[in-house]
């Protein structure tokens, strides 16, 4: 259905390669590649692709879908603004390859092996001149000169490099587990100015406390000598470290109940900035095992799996500031953050006291917290000023009520708010993106305060100034690199359409910098000059595209296939579907029959398809992210269907409350959407109440569940693929947001799980499931069966896939499952 932060992120290209290559010896790297990519290529055939003048097959359509062509992924700019690095995957290569395609010639060239240490990184740091860039490739650590093009490799082991980035004089600073090293520019010497060991500190030599230990050194002299001796070393060895300049720091004993979950140095490199999470938290339990019944021994493997919502404790995170140069430790204390002891989750615990007869009285208590952890971002939640010890940071409360971002004062390691974040059900995992503008105590971010994502300035001590207004939805933030603008994606024209703006900080003046009419995502040159795009229509998958600001737009590739192109896919048209529920307009796609006559005499059979992952947004004018459904859905056209795809309520791209409707309700508002979305057709597209369906996997899955379960008349029959039948048994992160916890909320979860409502069931139902998913559990669908078999419902089938996880891999397993869900269809509604 649905990550953190941990130091800085590495390119796709570095990522791959550390999977994919990293065994491959360095002499036979070119050859192996090239030989693995030729077999593949020789030993499957691509699925024959759909003639442009016949029907579609299901066949055709669950195909390996590199037949629809093998598209740029991974885009990025090189340094130097002039050309573009990307990935594709040749058919069924368990590989991927690796091109530049210079922006003067056009023309794409595949990388050696041997070469892709050369090649420009996708993240890095620079210093203050940009002249020099900074990066990990393969876990070890590369500088390379931006005016020659030199790259200089620093490091070569084995234990790789975690973080690195500049100090203020042009120094590099790195960091591998817990030592944080130091290179000096002007003698090249390498400095170890951190040691962190999470142990307690040794015990010096220790003076005699019990009558026996000091009788021994009364009356035996030898005894006594070897105590002095040894107290002498100590303490000589103590001031060594203190008056000579070529030891190495002193190591720091930090206990031994943490561990170091994030570090951020400062820019001249004096205090280490540590974030601690209590050691014994897991991300799972012994129990928590998921049985592969198809073992590569022939036995069944019981798979690591992760902890379920009503289990997993997180403790929150503990901020601790180190200085490097007094060698002084400080505990950050969380009393600075406003609301950072309120009981947020009172009327909340009280509704359940008194659904259980008792009484819930309220009292303040210090919240746990940690780092903000955006489900999206590469940056760190710890900002530093680029050249002042000044430093930034955003956390969340573990119960998701607040977001604050903090300044941290460095003498008394108390924390004072800048900005806080509030909401009742939940801050959003996304838009959190946040930055000091140079050399000034002002920072930018977003909130989504006034309901939107938008984006504001904040100097210290000063209300916002918001940069952004209006019901639209800013995400992907830029600042440009002479920080006279910051670049921003908008929906500003529709909630589905989305484009390129900047603002001028100095006057908050924005423009449109992109006139697309789809889905969009991008990339600023490093100069600032240019666009780079990963743009998409509703029948035309993303291809790359390059815009110089205020010139054309050029596209830059031409990977899909003839094929693809060819055929007279049904561009969906996306309606507003009238709410009765209080809830404005629905937006939703549409997609109608071939020969669509709104006077015959039959009305048509309809379906409706609910996307996964609950907050996704799928009603757009870009290129859905489900190809295989938006196929099937021109397959049902063609067998006289009327297909409707809604962003129910909780989808992205329409506003926090769109967002947070579905607050400890779950399965209930969107049903309400499903509802309108049903009449809606019924009204406009000559469809028959009588003969809907309905299918989705993850959340579409669920939400089949509840619709089946709760509003039985609503929909003839329903498939659930991978889905969710109780919340308690789905992950935290996600789950803990929109319902609390088991332990706080049980009537969230009661009024949210399918499982609780499963005697409604009165339709036919399919149930669908990957045997080896770690994300849903098949337990999930094993559960739910077991109670509908004991509520002695016969109007329910299954079908199990034992290889497949949650995002099925093999052509066959999605040929079976569509097959099924269309002879559902087919049967149940024409």
């Amino acid at each position: 259905m649905t990550g953190a932060f941990r130091g800085f992120g590495l390119s796709i290209l570095t990522l791959t390669i550390l999977g994919g290559c990293a065994a491959t010896p360095s002499s036979d790297t070119q050859q192996t590649q090239t030989t693995q990519t030729t077999q593949a290529s020789t030993q499957v055939t691509l699925a024959t692709p759909p003639k442009v003048d016949q029907p579609l097959t299901l066949k055709q359509i669950m195909a390996n879908p590199d037949w629809m062509g093998i598209l740029a992924k991974g885009e990025y700019w090189s340094d130097d603004s002039q050309s573009v690095y990307f990935a594709r995957q040749a058919h069924q290569s368990p590989l991927l390859d690796y091109y530049q395609q210079p922006l003067a010639s056009g023309e794409a060239s595949k990388l050696a092996l041997d070469a892709l240490h050369q090649a420009d990184q996708q993240y890095g740091v620079l210093d203050e001149a940009r002249s020099r860039k900074a990066y990990i490739y393969q876990g070890n650590l590369f500088v390379k000169d931006l005016l020659s093009g030199k790259v200089s490799q620093l490091t070569r082991q084995n234990t790789k490099v975690d973080g690195v980035r500049f100090l203020a004089n042009g120094d590099i600073a790195y960091w591998q587990g817990q030592q944080v090293f130091r290179i000096h520019g002007d003698s090249g010497l390498y400095e170890q100015i951190a040691n962190i060991k999470m142990a307690k500190e040794p015990k010096g030599v220790e003076a005699p406390s019990s009558y026996i230990a000091k009788q021994q050194h009364r009356l035996i002299q030898y005894v006594a000598l070897k105590q002095n001796q040894a107290k002498e070393k100590e303490q000589y060895q103590a001031e060594l470290v203190k008056q000579d300049p070529t030891m190495t720091a002193k190591t720091w004993y930090l206990g031994e109940e943490e561990s170091v979950s994030q570090m951020s140095l400062s820019p001249d490199g004096r205090y280490l900035l540590l974030s601690l999470v209590d050691k014994n938290y897991s991300w799972r339990a012994e129990h928590d095992i998921m049985p592969n019944y198809l073992g590569s021994q022939g036995y069944v493997d019981a798979v690591p799996a992760r902890a379920r919502v009503a289990e997993d404790k997180y403790p929150g995170e503990r901020l601790v500031l180190l200085d490097l140069e007094r060698h002084e430790k400080r505990d950050i204390t969380i009393e600075g953050l406003t609301g950072f002891d309120e009981d947020v989750l009172a009327s909340v615990k009280a509704e359940n006291a008194k659904a259980q007869g008792e009484t819930y009285k309220s009292e303040k208590a210090p919240r746990r917290v940690q780092l903000m952890q955006d489900w999206g971002w590469t940056q760190s939640a710890m900002q530093w000023q680029a050249k002042d010890n000044k430093v930034a940071i955003m956390l969340e409360a573990v119960d998701n009520k607040d977001r604050w971002i903090a300044t941290l004062n460095l003498k008394s390691g108390s924390l004072n708010t800048e900005h806080r974040l509030h909401d009742d059900a939940w801050v959003n995992y996304n838009f959190n993106q946040f930055g000091w503008l140079p050399q000034s105590d002002t920072l930018y971010y977003l909130s989504e305060e006034t309901g939107y994502s938008h984006l504001y300035l904040k100097a210290s001590g000063a209300k916002p100034q918001p940069l952004t207004q209006g019901k639209y939805v800013v995400s992907d933030i830029t600042l440009g690199p002479k920080a006279e603008y910051i670049y921003y994606k908008a929906n500003k024209d529709h909630p589905g359409i989305d484009n390129v703006y900047r603002v001028k900080l100095a006057d908050g003046q924005s423009e449109q910098l992109t006139q697309w009419d789809g889905q969009l995502d991008y990339s600023l040159s490093p100069d600032g000059s240019k666009l780079l795009l990963k743009a998409s229509r509703r029948t035309q998958p993303s291809e790359l595209y390059v815009q110089a600001i205020g010139g054309e737009l050029k596209q830059l590739t031409h990977y899909t296939s003839d094929a693809f192109k060819q055929y007279a896919w049904q561009a969906p048209e996306v309606v507003k579907v009238p709410s009765t529920h209080g809830a404005g307009d629905v937006y939703a796609r549409v997609y109608l029959p071939q020969g669509y006559d709104k006077a015959r005499a039959d009305k048509y059979p309809a379906v409706i398809f609910n996307h996964g992952a609950g907050y996704l947004q799928n009603a757009h004018y870009g290129f859905s992210g489900y190809f295989r459904e938006f196929m099937f859905h021109n397959l049902l056209t063609q067998q006289g269907y009327v297909v409707m795809d809604m962003d129910y309520r909780g989808s992205k791209g329409y506003g926090r409350d769109w967002r947070t409707a579905i607050y400890r309700n779950m399965g209930h508002p969107e049903v309400e959407d499903l509802k309108d979305g049903v009449s809606w057709m019924v009204a406009n597209t000559h469809v028959d109440a009588k003969r809907v369906g309905t299918y989705g996997g993850s959340y579409g899955g669920f939400l089949t569940f509840m619709a089946l379960f709760t509003e039985p008349e609503l929909f003839q029959a329903g498939a659930a693929l991978r889905p969710v039948s109780d919340w308690a048994h789905y992950n935290a992160p996600y789950t803990s947001n929109i319902l609390n916890t088991p332990d706080v909320d049980a009537i969230a979860y009661e009024r949210s799980s399918p499982i609780e409502h499963a005697q409604g069931l009165q339709k036919p139902l399919l149930v669908m499931s990957g045997v080896l998913d770690d994300n849903v559990f098949f337990q999930d669908s094993v559960r739910l069966v077991q109670r509908l078999i004991e509520l002695e419902k016969p109007m329910f089938e299954t079908a199990i896939y034992p290889v497949e996880p949650h995002g099925f891999r093999q052509p066959s397993s999605w040929l079976d499952e569509y097959r099924r869900i269309f002879k559902l269809f087919e049967q149940e509604l024409k």
